[in-house]
């Protein structure tokens, strides 16, 4: 594989999209009761394998020609991007990191891991849309990492949305509970369930259509709080009085020094988590040259607008040694510092709207669960790093087997109803606590090592590549490095908890992801028998998996995009920059 780039590419995205409209499947038209059943037969297997390839790359060719259907439009990108991974991070983990870290600690968290954010999705987003394959994570990690570090990934990124699909159905039947409704919580999961996993069953359109549908009243309800907190803030309440800054004063911007920021990086980098999708989505999308880099410039504007000002206000708002702060979950609306800031102006209608949003955001991420998790098993499957039937991919473009897999492990909310449930739970979410880190962390190196291979081979990225990072290459270091940074804040914050004694089952709910990760990497090693710990610049693959595969003509295209940006008003290239 030394050269790779001289070997025959195992079949193009155009070529294998041709091969499949033209298959003997597609040929016969169907109706009514036929057709549906139709749609659920596999779909024809497009890959070409040829005898010389080495396993890396039969692996890449599998995800090249993922017969998932291209049905992601603009709109849907958009509101994902934007509104996409607003949950209950933000909604109510927010305040146990207010309580914990004061005001000041919880903008110092968010705008750094926002930076981070920011850095991390440009280089998804350059990456994505040169390479709009599926897997996005681990293929990116096979392709320039290591084929062992690609298998953990994608194992962590499925175990992650796998244990917290049944996590976010008992957590929305636990928002109900805000109203003290008297009907069994495992009635409230069953009907979740049936909704998210009927959502789903519409393959990657209905998962669009409902993200849309969940974004957009999130990004409705985040504005209206800002609105409504700037007028709090001056006064302008029921109850009147000029607020301000006092509570920066009495009782301070900070609660617990330096490590009580530390706890808020992880607090901050769990508010955060589904930011990512946007990158797994590209195999699905229409028009991903056209459609991802307005999505990942969206990072910007929600991490400034919706993140930095809404918790800005919720500071002033809302004094860190607030009793209230101190939730019986991390679901628990009681606890959003967003809702007590209402409760305490005098307003009675608006925490109930208010629940309501934090039970659609609940909601939302169930319904990202099932997508993430279907469309990483399909990738693993057909990389062969899992049982081949997890790769039953269906004529309507459904990961079929994937879904049924996510679906199934959704009943452990049943669980809720045990004795043991808290046991069974808090393990559970110690599987998933770091995924999103290491995740992050491996996007950013991915795309280090995409950008040196281009510079060692002579290649111009700005000539190229059809979507560049704003932050480049010393954004994704950044955000490697932070990354790092928040592994090694939350070793100690798990080791030495805040306020309380050493305890060896609070490190491992903390930090158990580390070892469960690193056991699939070191258990991929002995049995691959491949000791390399990284592939080599010239190993690596920079063109299969390409859209467009004419360089040359890429290259023309982008040259006359430039030059035509390049004539038009200042205010319109500033637009174009930022949206």
């Amino acid at each position: 594989m030394a050269d790779i780039e001289k070997k025959s590419p195992a079949v193009s995205i155009n070529d294998s999209t041709k091969a499949a409209a033209t298959s003997p499947y597609e040929e016969k038209q169907l109706t009514g009761w036929e057709s549906f059943k139709d749609g659920f037969r596999r779909h024809p297997d497009c890959t070409v394998i040829t005898p010389d390839m080495t396993e890396q790359e039969r692996q890449i060719a599998a995800t090249i020609n993922s017969p998932l259907q291209r049905k992601l439009k603009n709109r849907h990108l958009q509101m994902i991007a934007i509104g996409g991974s607003i949950g209950t991070g933000l909604f109510v983990g927010s305040g146990s990191a207010l309580r914990t870290g004061g005001p000041a600690g919880v903008l110092i968290g968010w705008i750094l891991v926002g930076t981070m954010m920011f850095s991390t999705v440009h280089a998804l987003g350059e990456l994505a849309v040169t390479f709009p394959i599926t897997g996005a994570f681990n293929t990116y990690a096979v392709r320039f990492i290591d084929p062992s570090w690609g298998f953990a990934m994608g194992f962590n990124y499925a175990l992650q949305w796998f244990v917290v699909f049944p996590l976010e159905l008992v957590a929305a039947s636990i928002t109900v509970d805000y109203w003290e409704s008297d009907i069994n919580g495992l009635v409230w999961v069953t009907l979740f369930w049936i909704g998210i996993v009927f959502i789903n069953f519409f393959g990657v359109k209905g998962y669009g259509e409902a993200e849309f549908v969940f974004s957009m009243i999130k990004v409705i309800a985040i504005i209206g709080y800002i609105i409504l907190g700037i007028i709090l803030c001056a006064g302008g309440g029921p109850r009147g009085g000029y607020i301000g800054g006092k509570h920066w004063q009495n009782p301070g911007a900070f609660a617990n020094g330096f490590k009580g920021v530390c706890t808020v990086f992880v607090t901050a980098a769990f508010s955060f988590a589904g930011t990512e999708l946007v990158g797994l989505t590209a195999a699905e999308t229409k028009k991903p040259r056209e459609s991802l880099p307005k999505a990942a410039k969206q990072v910007f504007w929600r991490i400034t607008l919706f993140y930095i000002i809404s918790l800005t206000l919720v500071g002033l708002l809302v004094p860190y040694d607030d009793e209230r702060l101190i939730g019986s979950s991390s679901v628990d609306a009681a606890a959003s510092p967003f809702v007590i800031s209402i409760k305490n102006a005098g307003i009675s209608v608006l925490p109930d709207i208010f629940n309501v949003v934090i039970m659609i955001a609940v909601l939302s991420v169930g319904n990202s669960s099932i997508y993430g998790c279907s469309r990483t098993l399909a990738a693993l499957a057909v990389q062969g790093l899992m049982p081949k039937q997890l790769g039953y991919i269906d004529k309507r473009g459904r990961p079929l087997v994937g879904i049924i897999a996510t679906s199934i492990m959704g009943l452990l909310a049943y669980c809720s109803a045990s004795d043991k449930k808290d046991d069974v739970f808090n393990w559970l979410l110690a599987l998933s606590g770091l995924s999103s880190i290491f995740t992050w962390g491996t996007i950013c190196a991915c795309h280090i090592r995409f950008r040196y291979a281009l510079k060692c081979r002579g290649r111009d990225p700005f000539e190229e590549l059809e979507f560049t990072s704003v932050a480049g290459v010393y954004g994704s270091w950044f955000g490697l490095i932070l990354n790092i940074l928040i592994l090694i804040f939350q070793f100690w914050v798990a080791l030495f908890p805040l306020g309380d004694d050493p305890n060896p089952e609070v490190f491992f709910m903390s930090y158990l992801a580390f070892p469960v990760i690193f056991s699939f990497y070191f258990g991929h090693k002995c049995y691959s028998k491949n000791w390399k710990f990284y592939l080599s610049i010239d190993e690596l693959d920079l063109d299969s998996g390409r859209r467009e595969i004419d360089i040359e003509v890429v290259k023309k295209e982008i040259a006359e995009e430039k030059a035509s940006i390049a004539l038009r008003p200042w205010w319109y290239r500033t637009y174009r920059f930022w949206c």
